[in-house]
Protein backbone atom coordinates (compact mmCIF):
# COMPACT_ATOMS: atom_id res chain seq x y z
CA UNK A 1 0.00 0.00 0.00
CA UNK A 2 1.09 3.55 -0.66
CA UNK A 3 1.75 5.88 2.32
CA UNK A 4 -1.28 7.93 1.29
CA UNK A 5 -3.56 4.91 1.34
CA UNK A 6 -2.20 3.84 4.72
CA UNK A 7 -2.96 7.36 5.94
CA UNK A 8 -6.53 7.20 4.67
CA UNK A 9 -7.15 3.85 6.38
CA UNK A 10 -5.57 5.14 9.60
CA UNK A 11 -7.90 8.15 9.62
CA UNK A 12 -10.93 5.84 9.52
CA UNK A 13 -10.00 4.30 12.88
CA UNK A 14 -9.32 7.56 14.72
CA UNK A 15 -11.87 9.12 17.05
CA UNK A 16 -12.67 12.80 16.50
CA UNK A 17 -10.28 13.87 19.27
CA UNK A 18 -7.51 11.73 17.87
CA UNK A 19 -8.23 13.09 14.41
CA UNK A 20 -7.92 16.67 15.66
CA UNK A 21 -4.51 15.85 17.17
CA UNK A 22 -3.38 14.25 13.92
CA UNK A 23 -4.48 17.21 11.81
CA UNK A 24 -2.69 19.59 14.20
CA UNK A 25 0.53 17.73 13.50
CA UNK A 26 -0.07 17.97 9.76
CA UNK A 27 -0.77 21.71 10.03
CA UNK A 28 2.59 22.20 11.75
CA UNK A 29 4.42 20.06 9.21
CA UNK A 30 2.82 21.18 5.95
CA UNK A 31 3.03 24.90 5.02
CA UNK A 32 0.28 24.54 2.40
CA UNK A 33 -2.40 23.42 4.86
CA UNK A 34 -4.56 26.11 6.44
CA UNK A 35 -7.08 25.66 9.25
CA UNK A 36 -10.59 27.09 8.90
CA UNK A 37 -11.83 28.37 12.27
CA UNK A 38 -15.28 29.76 11.56
CA UNK A 39 -14.71 32.35 8.83
CA UNK A 40 -11.49 32.04 6.91
CA UNK A 41 -8.84 34.54 8.06
CA UNK A 42 -8.51 37.71 6.04
CA UNK A 43 -12.18 38.48 5.47
CA UNK A 44 -13.68 38.72 1.98
CA UNK A 45 -10.33 38.78 0.17
CA UNK A 46 -9.27 35.51 1.72
CA UNK A 47 -11.61 33.59 -0.56
CA UNK A 48 -9.12 33.97 -3.40
CA UNK A 49 -6.15 32.97 -1.28
CA UNK A 50 -7.70 29.76 0.02
CA UNK A 51 -9.01 27.18 -2.34
CA UNK A 52 -9.07 23.46 -2.64
CA UNK A 53 -7.01 22.59 -5.67
CA UNK A 54 -9.50 20.04 -6.88
CA UNK A 55 -12.43 22.47 -6.71
CA UNK A 56 -12.86 22.81 -10.48
CA UNK A 57 -12.61 19.12 -11.26
CA UNK A 58 -13.73 16.65 -8.59
CA UNK A 59 -10.85 14.41 -7.55
CA UNK A 60 -11.08 10.67 -7.69
CA UNK A 61 -12.47 9.31 -4.44
CA UNK A 62 -10.56 6.84 -2.32
CA UNK A 63 -11.94 3.41 -2.98
CA UNK A 64 -11.72 2.22 0.62
CA UNK A 65 -14.46 -0.31 0.07
CA UNK A 66 -12.76 -2.45 -2.50
CA UNK A 67 -11.68 -5.93 -1.58
CA UNK A 68 -8.19 -5.42 -2.95
CA UNK A 69 -7.42 -2.47 -0.71
CA UNK A 70 -9.03 -4.18 2.25
CA UNK A 71 -6.85 -7.23 1.75
CA UNK A 72 -3.72 -5.09 1.61
CA UNK A 73 -4.87 -3.17 4.68
CA UNK A 74 -5.02 -6.32 6.74
CA UNK A 75 -1.32 -6.83 6.21
CA UNK A 76 -0.48 -3.36 7.49
CA UNK A 77 -3.05 -2.84 10.25
CA UNK A 78 -4.81 -4.84 12.95
CA UNK A 79 -8.51 -5.29 12.32
CA UNK A 80 -10.94 -6.21 15.01
CA UNK A 81 -13.90 -8.10 12.61
CA UNK A 82 -20.56 23.50 47.52
CA UNK A 83 -19.15 27.14 51.65
CA UNK A 84 -17.77 26.99 55.01
CA UNK A 85 -20.42 25.29 57.19
CA UNK A 86 -19.41 22.93 59.97
CA UNK A 87 -20.85 20.83 62.70
CA UNK A 88 -20.09 22.04 66.21
CA UNK A 89 -17.22 19.88 67.42
CA UNK A 90 -17.85 20.20 71.18
CA UNK A 91 -17.64 16.74 72.64
CA UNK A 92 -19.95 17.47 75.62
CA UNK A 93 -23.70 17.31 75.57
CA UNK A 94 -25.98 19.84 77.26
CA UNK A 95 -29.63 18.83 77.35
CA UNK A 96 -30.78 22.39 77.92
CA UNK A 97 -28.60 23.78 75.13
CA UNK A 98 -28.31 20.91 72.73
CA UNK A 99 -25.37 22.05 70.62
CA UNK A 100 -25.10 19.10 68.30
CA UNK A 101 -24.89 20.77 64.91
CA UNK A 102 -27.75 21.34 62.58
CA UNK A 103 -28.82 19.28 59.65
CA UNK A 104 -28.78 22.44 57.55
CA UNK A 105 -25.04 22.72 58.20
CA UNK A 106 -24.74 19.02 57.80
CA UNK A 107 -26.14 19.06 54.32
CA UNK A 108 -23.75 21.81 53.27
CA UNK A 109 -20.71 20.07 54.71
CA UNK A 110 -17.37 21.71 55.31
CA UNK A 111 -16.56 22.65 51.78
CA UNK A 112 -13.05 21.39 51.04
CA UNK A 113 -13.02 17.68 51.72
CA UNK A 114 -16.62 17.53 52.93
CA UNK A 115 -15.83 16.13 56.38
CA UNK A 116 -17.44 17.37 59.63
CA UNK A 117 -14.51 16.84 61.93
CA UNK A 118 -10.94 18.11 61.70
CA UNK A 119 -9.42 14.70 61.60
CA UNK A 120 -7.74 13.46 58.46
CA UNK A 121 -6.78 9.93 57.72
CA UNK A 122 -8.47 7.18 55.88
CA UNK A 123 -8.92 6.69 52.21
CA UNK A 124 -8.48 10.33 51.25
CA UNK A 125 -4.81 10.22 52.29
CA UNK A 126 -4.10 7.38 49.93
CA UNK A 127 -5.91 8.68 46.86
CA UNK A 128 -3.87 9.92 43.95
CA UNK A 129 -4.07 13.68 43.48
CA UNK A 130 -4.78 13.19 39.82
CA UNK A 131 -7.43 10.48 40.14
CA UNK A 132 -10.88 11.77 39.34
CA UNK A 133 -14.12 10.46 40.81
CA UNK A 134 -15.26 8.97 37.54
CA UNK A 135 -11.91 7.34 36.84
CA UNK A 136 -12.02 5.74 40.29
CA UNK A 137 -15.58 4.50 39.82
CA UNK A 138 -14.95 3.32 36.27
CA UNK A 139 -11.93 1.27 37.34
CA UNK A 140 -13.94 -0.53 40.02
CA UNK A 141 -17.02 -0.97 37.84
CA UNK A 142 -15.01 -2.67 35.12
CA UNK A 143 -13.83 -5.27 37.64
CA UNK A 144 -17.34 -6.13 38.77
CA UNK A 145 -19.20 -8.94 36.96
CA UNK A 146 -22.00 -7.61 34.79
CA UNK A 147 -23.65 -8.30 31.48
CA UNK A 148 -23.89 -5.88 28.59
CA UNK A 149 -27.22 -4.44 29.75
CA UNK A 150 -25.92 -3.85 33.26
CA UNK A 151 -22.80 -2.24 31.80
CA UNK A 152 -25.06 0.14 29.89
CA UNK A 153 -27.07 0.94 33.02
CA UNK A 154 -23.93 1.32 35.13
CA UNK A 155 -22.39 3.75 32.67
CA UNK A 156 -25.59 5.82 32.63
CA UNK A 157 -25.53 6.00 36.45
CA UNK A 158 -21.86 6.94 36.46
CA UNK A 159 -22.60 9.72 33.99
CA UNK A 160 -25.26 11.03 36.42
CA UNK A 161 -22.82 11.34 39.34
CA UNK A 162 -22.28 14.89 40.57
CA UNK A 163 -19.00 16.06 42.11
CA UNK A 164 -20.18 15.11 45.61
CA UNK A 165 -20.86 11.54 44.51
CA UNK A 166 -24.66 11.73 44.40
CA UNK A 167 -27.11 10.50 41.77
CA UNK A 168 -29.23 13.53 40.97
CA UNK A 169 -31.46 12.17 38.21
CA UNK A 170 -34.48 10.03 39.17
CA UNK A 171 -34.10 6.38 38.28
CA UNK A 172 -37.42 6.47 36.47
CA UNK A 173 -36.07 9.08 34.06
CA UNK A 174 -32.91 7.08 33.45
CA UNK A 175 -35.00 3.99 32.82
CA UNK A 176 -37.31 5.82 30.45
CA UNK A 177 -34.34 7.08 28.48
CA UNK A 178 -32.82 3.62 28.20
CA UNK A 179 -36.07 1.72 27.80
CA UNK A 180 -35.37 -0.28 30.97
CA UNK A 181 -37.51 -0.74 34.08
CA UNK A 182 -36.53 1.28 37.17
CA UNK A 183 -36.17 -1.97 39.15
CA UNK A 184 -33.33 -3.04 36.89
CA UNK A 185 -31.69 0.38 37.27
CA UNK A 186 -31.90 0.07 41.08
CA UNK A 187 -30.38 -3.40 41.03
CA UNK A 188 -27.29 -2.06 39.27
CA UNK A 189 -27.28 0.97 41.57
CA UNK A 190 -27.02 -1.34 44.59
CA UNK A 191 -23.92 -2.90 43.06
CA UNK A 192 -22.36 0.51 42.41
CA UNK A 193 -23.07 1.57 45.99
CA UNK A 194 -20.60 -1.08 47.17
CA UNK A 195 -17.70 0.86 45.59
CA UNK A 196 -15.39 2.51 48.11
CA UNK A 197 -15.57 5.03 49.68
CA UNK A 198 -18.96 4.18 51.12
CA UNK A 199 -21.69 6.70 50.36
CA UNK A 200 -21.16 7.03 46.62
CA UNK A 201 -24.19 6.77 44.33
CA UNK A 202 -26.58 7.89 47.08
CA UNK A 203 -29.75 9.68 46.04
CA UNK A 204 -30.09 11.72 49.24
CA UNK A 205 -28.11 12.74 52.32
CA UNK A 206 -30.02 10.15 54.30
CA UNK A 207 -29.03 7.36 51.94
CA UNK A 208 -25.42 8.52 51.82
CA UNK A 209 -25.14 8.37 55.62
CA UNK A 210 -26.97 5.05 55.75
CA UNK A 211 -24.53 3.48 53.31
CA UNK A 212 -21.57 4.52 55.47
CA UNK A 213 -23.23 3.37 58.68
CA UNK A 214 -24.12 0.05 57.11
CA UNK A 215 -20.50 -0.48 56.13
CA UNK A 216 -19.51 0.10 59.78
CA UNK A 217 -22.29 -2.24 60.93
CA UNK A 218 -23.92 0.62 62.86
CA UNK A 219 -27.20 0.98 61.01
CA UNK A 220 -29.41 -0.31 63.80
CA UNK A 221 -33.11 0.63 64.18
CA UNK A 222 -32.34 3.56 66.46
CA UNK A 223 -29.82 5.02 64.02
CA UNK A 224 -32.21 4.50 61.13
CA UNK A 225 -34.90 6.37 63.05
CA UNK A 226 -32.47 9.26 63.54
CA UNK A 227 -31.71 9.35 59.81
CA UNK A 228 -35.43 9.31 59.07
CA UNK A 229 -35.84 12.46 61.17
CA UNK A 230 -32.88 14.67 60.30
CA UNK A 231 -35.26 17.64 60.21
CA UNK A 232 -35.67 17.29 64.01
CA UNK A 233 -31.91 17.52 64.32
CA UNK A 234 -32.03 20.78 62.38
CA UNK A 235 -34.67 22.08 64.79
CA UNK A 236 -32.60 20.90 67.81
CA UNK A 237 -35.58 18.86 68.94
CA UNK A 238 -33.51 16.48 71.08
CA UNK A 239 -36.43 15.29 73.25
CA UNK A 240 -38.32 14.44 70.08
CA UNK A 241 -35.36 12.47 68.70
CA UNK A 242 -34.91 10.61 71.99
CA UNK A 243 -38.57 9.64 71.94
CA UNK A 244 -38.59 8.53 68.31
CA UNK A 245 -35.31 6.63 68.51
CA UNK A 246 -36.14 5.06 71.89
CA UNK A 247 -32.81 6.00 73.46
CA UNK A 248 -31.65 8.09 76.39
CA UNK A 249 -29.65 11.32 76.42
CA UNK A 250 -26.25 9.60 76.47
CA UNK A 251 -27.11 7.37 73.57
CA UNK A 252 -28.39 10.20 71.39
CA UNK A 253 -25.16 12.10 72.00
CA UNK A 254 -23.10 9.08 70.96
CA UNK A 255 -25.22 8.61 67.85
CA UNK A 256 -24.71 12.21 66.79
CA UNK A 257 -20.96 11.86 67.31
CA UNK A 258 -20.98 8.86 65.02
CA UNK A 259 -22.78 10.81 62.33
CA UNK A 260 -20.25 13.65 62.67
CA UNK A 261 -17.51 11.24 61.67
CA UNK A 262 -19.24 10.45 58.39
CA UNK A 263 -18.62 12.17 55.08
CA UNK A 264 -21.71 13.79 53.54
CA UNK A 265 -19.88 14.31 50.22
CA UNK A 266 -17.63 11.35 49.56
CA UNK A 267 -17.12 12.31 45.94
CA UNK A 268 -15.17 15.42 46.97
CA UNK A 269 -12.35 13.18 48.16
CA UNK A 270 -11.33 12.99 44.54
CA UNK A 271 -11.20 16.70 43.89
CA UNK A 272 -13.56 18.99 42.06
CA UNK A 273 -11.85 19.13 38.69
CA UNK A 274 -14.23 19.54 35.79
CA UNK A 275 -15.37 16.38 34.12
CA UNK A 276 -14.66 16.08 30.44
CA UNK A 277 -17.82 15.66 28.48
CA UNK A 278 -17.99 12.78 26.07
CA UNK A 279 -18.35 14.31 22.64
CA UNK A 280 -20.15 12.04 20.16
CA UNK A 281 -19.03 11.59 16.60
CA UNK A 282 -22.58 11.18 15.26
CA UNK A 283 -25.94 12.59 16.30
CA UNK A 284 -29.16 10.62 15.83
CA UNK A 285 -32.37 12.62 16.20
CA UNK A 286 -36.02 11.77 15.67
CA UNK A 287 -37.91 13.89 13.19
CA UNK A 288 -41.52 15.06 13.36
CA UNK A 289 -42.67 12.25 11.09
CA UNK A 290 -41.11 9.58 13.33
CA UNK A 291 -38.11 8.80 11.17
CA UNK A 292 -34.47 9.27 12.16
CA UNK A 293 -31.96 11.83 10.98
CA UNK A 294 -28.26 11.04 11.22
CA UNK A 295 -25.62 13.75 11.06
CA UNK A 296 -21.94 14.13 11.87
CA UNK A 297 -20.84 16.29 14.76
CA UNK A 298 -19.28 19.02 12.63
CA UNK A 299 -18.02 20.91 15.70
CA UNK A 300 -15.38 18.26 16.29
CA UNK A 301 -14.36 17.72 12.69
CA UNK A 302 -11.19 19.52 11.59
CA UNK A 303 -11.62 21.76 8.56
CA UNK A 304 -8.60 22.48 6.41
CA UNK A 305 -7.96 23.93 2.99
CA UNK A 306 -4.99 23.93 0.64
CA UNK A 307 -3.33 27.34 0.11
CA UNK A 308 -2.64 27.04 -3.59
CA UNK A 309 -1.74 30.75 -3.96
CA UNK A 310 1.16 30.29 -1.55
CA UNK A 311 2.30 27.30 -3.56
CA UNK A 312 2.20 29.28 -6.81
CA UNK A 313 4.14 32.17 -5.31
CA UNK A 314 6.90 30.04 -3.85
CA UNK A 315 7.38 27.93 -6.96
CA UNK A 316 7.13 30.80 -9.48
CA UNK A 317 10.20 30.75 -11.74
CA UNK A 318 12.28 33.92 -11.91
CA UNK A 319 15.40 35.06 -13.66
CA UNK A 320 18.09 33.91 -11.32
CA UNK A 321 21.57 32.53 -11.45
CA UNK A 322 22.19 28.83 -11.91
CA UNK A 323 22.71 28.31 -8.17
CA UNK A 324 19.43 30.07 -7.42
CA UNK A 325 17.68 28.00 -10.05
CA UNK A 326 19.04 24.85 -8.44
CA UNK A 327 17.68 25.95 -5.08
CA UNK A 328 14.33 26.73 -6.73
CA UNK A 329 14.23 23.20 -8.10
CA UNK A 330 14.67 21.74 -4.62
CA UNK A 331 11.98 24.10 -3.31
CA UNK A 332 9.57 23.02 -6.05
CA UNK A 333 10.19 19.37 -5.29
CA UNK A 334 9.52 19.93 -1.58
CA UNK A 335 6.44 22.05 -2.21
CA UNK A 336 5.06 19.51 -4.71
CA UNK A 337 5.30 16.82 -2.03
CA UNK A 338 3.53 19.14 0.42
CA UNK A 339 0.83 19.86 -2.15
CA UNK A 340 0.19 16.19 -2.84
CA UNK A 341 0.10 15.42 0.88
CA UNK A 342 -2.26 18.33 1.58
CA UNK A 343 -4.62 17.39 -1.25
CA UNK A 344 -4.69 13.79 -0.13
CA UNK A 345 -5.42 14.76 3.47
CA UNK A 346 -8.34 16.97 2.41
CA UNK A 347 -9.77 14.18 0.28
CA UNK A 348 -9.15 11.60 3.02
CA UNK A 349 -11.01 13.72 5.57
CA UNK A 350 -13.93 14.10 3.18
CA UNK A 351 -14.04 10.38 2.46
CA UNK A 352 -13.78 9.54 6.19
CA UNK A 353 -16.75 11.78 7.01
CA UNK A 354 -18.90 10.30 4.26
CA UNK A 355 -17.99 6.73 5.19
CA UNK A 356 -18.81 7.25 8.88
CA UNK A 357 -22.13 8.82 7.97
CA UNK A 358 -22.98 5.96 5.65
CA UNK A 359 -22.18 3.27 8.23
CA UNK A 360 -23.97 5.12 11.04
CA UNK A 361 -27.09 5.55 8.91
CA UNK A 362 -27.22 1.83 8.21
CA UNK A 363 -26.79 0.98 11.92
CA UNK A 364 -29.71 3.29 12.74
CA UNK A 365 -31.81 1.66 10.06
CA UNK A 366 -31.02 -1.82 11.36
CA UNK A 367 -31.54 -0.93 15.05
CA UNK A 368 -34.69 1.17 14.66
CA UNK A 369 -36.58 -1.02 17.17
CA UNK A 370 -33.90 -0.49 19.84
CA UNK A 371 -34.02 3.27 19.39
CA UNK A 372 -37.80 3.22 19.70
CA UNK A 373 -38.39 0.60 22.41
CA UNK A 374 -35.15 -0.12 24.30
CA UNK A 375 -32.62 -2.87 24.85
CA UNK A 376 -35.10 -5.74 24.72
CA UNK A 377 -35.55 -4.93 21.03
CA UNK A 378 -31.86 -4.89 20.12
CA UNK A 379 -31.47 -6.89 16.93
CA UNK A 380 -28.63 -9.29 16.19
CA UNK A 381 -26.19 -7.53 13.91
CA UNK A 382 -22.72 -8.20 12.57
CA UNK A 383 -20.20 -6.28 10.51
CA UNK A 384 -20.90 -8.28 7.38
CA UNK A 385 -24.61 -7.39 7.36
CA UNK A 386 -23.80 -3.69 7.45
CA UNK A 387 -20.99 -4.05 4.93
CA UNK A 388 -23.20 -5.85 2.42
CA UNK A 389 -26.04 -3.36 2.85
CA UNK A 390 -23.82 -0.36 2.05
CA UNK A 391 -21.54 -2.20 -0.38
CA UNK A 392 -18.35 -1.79 1.60
CA UNK A 393 -15.81 -4.28 2.82
CA UNK A 394 -16.26 -5.74 6.30
CA UNK A 395 -12.84 -4.51 7.45
CA UNK A 396 -13.80 -0.96 6.47
CA UNK A 397 -16.93 -1.14 8.63
CA UNK A 398 -14.80 -2.50 11.47
CA UNK A 399 -12.45 0.49 11.26
CA UNK A 400 -15.28 3.00 10.97
CA UNK A 401 -17.03 1.67 14.09
CA UNK A 402 -13.83 1.61 16.18
CA UNK A 403 -13.43 4.49 18.67
CA UNK A 404 -16.64 6.17 17.46
CA UNK A 405 -19.66 7.12 19.56
CA UNK A 406 -23.25 7.82 18.59
CA UNK A 407 -25.59 10.14 20.51
CA UNK A 408 -29.16 8.86 20.44
CA UNK A 409 -32.35 9.66 22.38
CA UNK A 410 -31.46 6.69 24.61
CA UNK A 411 -27.96 7.91 25.41
CA UNK A 412 -24.48 7.86 23.95
CA UNK A 413 -23.21 4.50 22.79
CA UNK A 414 -20.10 3.20 21.16
CA UNK A 415 -20.93 2.07 17.64
CA UNK A 416 -19.61 -1.39 18.51
CA UNK A 417 -22.42 -1.77 21.06
CA UNK A 418 -24.94 -2.29 18.28
CA UNK A 419 -23.24 -5.43 17.03
CA UNK A 420 -24.42 -8.52 18.92
CA UNK A 421 -24.65 -12.26 18.28
CA UNK A 422 -27.92 -13.91 17.26
CA UNK A 423 -30.17 -16.61 18.75
CA UNK A 424 -32.35 -18.52 16.31
CA UNK A 425 -36.14 -18.46 16.36
CA UNK A 426 -38.05 -21.74 16.74
CA UNK A 427 -40.26 -21.03 13.75
CA UNK A 428 -37.36 -20.13 11.51
CA UNK A 429 -38.32 -16.46 11.64
CA UNK A 430 -36.19 -13.45 12.47
CA UNK A 431 -33.42 -14.24 14.97
CA UNK A 432 -33.10 -12.66 18.40
CA UNK A 433 -30.18 -10.61 19.71
CA UNK A 434 -28.14 -12.45 22.35
CA UNK A 435 -28.26 -9.32 24.50
CA UNK A 436 -32.06 -9.19 24.33
CA UNK A 437 -32.18 -12.87 25.37
CA UNK A 438 -29.94 -12.15 28.38
CA UNK A 439 -32.36 -9.37 29.27
CA UNK A 440 -35.31 -11.79 29.06
CA UNK A 441 -33.58 -14.41 31.20
CA UNK A 442 -32.81 -11.85 33.90
CA UNK A 443 -36.39 -10.56 33.79
CA UNK A 444 -37.78 -14.08 34.24
CA UNK A 445 -35.47 -14.83 37.18
CA UNK A 446 -36.15 -11.47 38.84
CA UNK A 447 -39.88 -12.24 38.77
CA UNK A 448 -39.72 -15.76 40.21
CA UNK A 449 -41.20 -16.56 43.64
CA UNK A 450 -39.81 -18.72 46.46
CA UNK A 451 -42.35 -21.43 45.64
CA UNK A 452 -41.53 -21.42 41.95
CA UNK A 453 -37.81 -20.91 41.35
CA UNK A 454 -37.06 -21.37 37.68
CA UNK A 455 -34.56 -24.01 36.63
CA UNK A 456 -32.53 -23.58 33.46
CA UNK A 457 -34.71 -26.18 31.76
CA UNK A 458 -37.84 -24.27 32.73
CA UNK A 459 -36.35 -21.06 31.36
CA UNK A 460 -35.59 -22.85 28.09
CA UNK A 461 -39.21 -24.01 27.96
CA UNK A 462 -40.57 -20.52 28.65
CA UNK A 463 -38.33 -18.95 26.04
CA UNK A 464 -39.32 -21.59 23.52
CA UNK A 465 -42.95 -20.61 24.12
CA UNK A 466 -41.95 -17.13 22.97
CA UNK A 467 -40.28 -18.41 19.85
CA UNK A 468 -36.68 -18.51 21.08
CA UNK A 469 -34.63 -21.56 20.11
CA UNK A 470 -31.97 -21.77 22.82
CA UNK A 471 -30.10 -24.63 24.45
CA UNK A 472 -30.00 -25.24 28.20
CA UNK A 473 -26.21 -24.85 28.31
CA UNK A 474 -26.57 -21.45 26.64
CA UNK A 475 -29.07 -20.34 29.28
CA UNK A 476 -26.67 -21.54 31.98
CA UNK A 477 -23.78 -19.68 30.33
CA UNK A 478 -25.76 -16.43 30.11
CA UNK A 479 -27.01 -16.81 33.70
CA UNK A 480 -23.50 -17.38 35.04
CA UNK A 481 -22.18 -14.43 33.01
CA UNK A 482 -24.77 -12.25 34.78
CA UNK A 483 -23.52 -13.60 38.15
CA UNK A 484 -26.90 -15.25 38.89
CA UNK A 485 -26.78 -18.39 41.10
CA UNK A 486 -28.33 -21.70 40.08
CA UNK A 487 -31.98 -22.44 40.87
CA UNK A 488 -30.99 -24.59 43.90
CA UNK A 489 -28.81 -21.83 45.33
CA UNK A 490 -31.43 -19.15 44.61
CA UNK A 491 -34.10 -21.18 46.42
CA UNK A 492 -31.86 -21.55 49.47
CA UNK A 493 -30.96 -17.84 49.52
CA UNK A 494 -34.58 -16.75 49.15
CA UNK A 495 -35.76 -18.96 51.98
CA UNK A 496 -33.02 -17.48 54.17
CA UNK A 497 -34.17 -13.97 53.20
CA UNK A 498 -30.79 -13.21 51.58
CA UNK A 499 -32.22 -12.87 48.10
CA UNK A 500 -35.25 -10.83 47.14
CA UNK A 501 -38.15 -12.81 45.77
CA UNK A 502 -40.18 -11.55 42.85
Amino acid sequence: MTPQLQQAIKLLQLSNLELMAYVEQELERNPLLERIDGDAPGGEDSRDAFEVTDGDAPAERLDLSSDGIADKAREAMDVDPDGDNTFNNDSGYDAANADIGLASNYISGRGGDGRFDDEGGGLEQTLSETLSLREHVQDHWLLMPANVTDRLIGQALIDCLDDAGYITEPLEEIGARLGIEADEIEAVLLDLQTIEPAGLFARSLKECLALQLRERDRLDPAMQALLDNLELLAKRDIPGLMRICGVDQEDIADMVQEIRALNPKPGLLFGGEPVQTLVPDVYVRRTNDGSWTVELNSDTLPRVLVNSRYYARVTKPEKNSGAQNGQLKQTKTYMSDCLNSANWLVKSLDQRAQTILKVASEIVRQQDAFLRHGVSHLKPLNLRAVAEAIEMHESTVSRVTSNKTMATPRGIFEMKYFFTASIAATDGGEAFSAESIRHRIKTLIDGESIEDVLSDDKIVEMLAGKGVDIARRTVAKYREAMNIPSSVERRRLKKAGLLKAG
